[in-house]
């Protein structure tokens, strides 16, 4: 009796859970079928079929050069799809979003950075504005540094240019960002070179594994924990006492407050934003950016591959010192030296791929194509700077490539390093032009 009267009511249930179970599954099978198909209408390279994507990482690893080369043949025109992304809005293409994934900022920073990004407004903001008013201490730092690290000797001596060369940025950064005297510790320039390598290796390390072991590979390959301990033990007495001052006169703006990024990130922290365990891992992040966005070393090195531009570069430099001294507006007047610099980032520029945007909707370009949400997308750096469509003569180094574009009539000002565009895209482009580094 038990078993003739339950049986309905199991075969019922059965019922209504497979009608349920179908409700929420087909719409997710359509919209996987949907990506699916999307996907397959790029143009795509590498290797396809069973443990494709394994293979095809260790061929990047050992060839990305030639695999970057390959797809951006098969792509739309570069031009093209960088006008797109700076079309895009941010609710349709994330830089964050990329940001945080590429660099796996939960394990290798923090959740914080990329929850509540408002160290990205510093950078655009006070940082910016702040340049010509700490120029004098900069310059400083960079005139002390050289003075310690490449003191002028009667004779030649090696020095080692990519070590030396982080250690310059490294104290001049933060001259800027930290002042004197924690911008010559020691102990503060070896956590800040060493945690901004550990940050991109360890990133690199964990994306290669599945999304569900991520969190096991992050916590054992973060060194998250002891390079906060040790920039705590540096840091959280600065602090401390900016705080205590705000306490004392009951206000952010209390006399002789430091110009500096401390100061920045107080006056825009709120709440738990303010905490000094938060603080620490902000300037952590922007420090990973400030040191690895240069082109001092690349710029060393084109320097001794073309000696003969020693003289002219030094000319110029010399002679805009005498008249509007060491400046910002100063050296806004070296245009030779800005071409050769924004020459050496489009020749010899370290950027793979940038500007990295993570797809939130389905997106189209101007072709056509559509790329689904979820997708990861950016454009190959070196190959657009040495594409023939958008320099003439794109494989030879001219150092005043840009200095003779800008003497052109009506582009005095544009063709500067600062001035990124559809065919200069070191920086990224549109509204996050510069501050895409920062926002890791």
């Amino acid at each position: 009796m038990s078993s003739s009267v339950s049986s309905p009511y199991s075969l019922g249930f059965l019922v209504v859970g497979l009608a349920w179970a179908f409700w929420i599954l087909l719409p997710k099978y359509v919209r996987w079928r949907s990506r699916v198909a999307m996907l397959n209408a790029i143009p795509t390279v590498g290797p396809t079929g069973f443990l494709s994507g394994f293979v095809g990482t260790y061929r990047f690893f050992t060839n990305a050069k030639d695999i970057l080369q390959e797809g951006y043949e098969k792509a739309s025109p570069g031009r093209m799809m960088v006008e797109d992304l700076m079309k895009a809005t941010d609710d349709q293409l994330s830089m964050i979003e990329a940001a945080a994934e590429t660099l796996q900022v939960e394990y290798t920073l923090s959740k914080e950075v990329v929850l509540h990004p408002y160290h990205v407004a510093i950078v655009r903001t006070p940082m910016t504005r702040n340049i010509a008013t700490r120029f004098a201490e900069v310059r400083d730092e960079t005139v002390s540094a050289f003075a310690d690290l490449i003191p002028a000797k009667d004779d030649w001596v090696k020095v080692p240019a990519y070590k030396t060369s982080f250690q310059i940025v490294g104290r001049t950064a933060n001259r800027f960002f930290v002042g004197l005297p924690l911008c010559r510790d020691s102990d503060w320039l070896d956590l800040n070179t060493n945690f901004a390598v550990e940050v991109f290796i360890s990133a690199m390390i964990i994306n290669l594994f599945p999304s569900f072991l991520k969190p096991i590979a992050g916590h054992l390959l973060t060194r998250m924990p002891s390079s906060m301990k040790r920039a705590t033990k540096h840091l959280a007495p600065i602090i401390e006492e900016r705080l205590a001052r705000e306490d004392e006169y009951g206000t952010k703006d209390w006399p002789s407050k430091p110009n500096d990024l401390i100061s920045w990130l107080l006056d825009e922290a709120k709440a738990e934003q303010r905490e000094v365990s938060d603080l620490i891992t902000r300037i952590l992040a922007i420090e990973v950016a400030a040191i690895h966005t240069t082109a001092f070393c690349n710029a060393l090195y084109q320097l001794a591959a073309h000696p003969e531009l020693v003289v002219p570069l030094r000319e110029e430099v010399e002679a805009i010192v005498e008249e509007s001294g060491w400046t910002k507006e100063g050296v806004g007047k070296m245009r030779k030296l800005d071409s050769f610099l924004k020459e050496t980032l489009r020749f010899s520029g370290g950027g793979g791929i940038v500007n990295n945007r993570k797809v939130l909707t389905d997106f189209t370009f101007s072709d056509g194509t559509t790329v689904p949400a979820g997708t990861t997308i950016g454009v190959a750096a070196y190959m657009h700077h040495h594409d023939e469509a958008q320099y003439d003569n794109p494989y030879t180094f001219d150092a005043f490539r840009f200095y003779n574009m800008r003497n052109r009539e009506g582009e005095s000002i544009k063709h500067q390093t600062i001035s990124p565009g559809p065919d200069y895209i070191t920086f990224g482009n549109g509204r996050h032009a510069w501050t895409v580094f920062c926002c890791v």
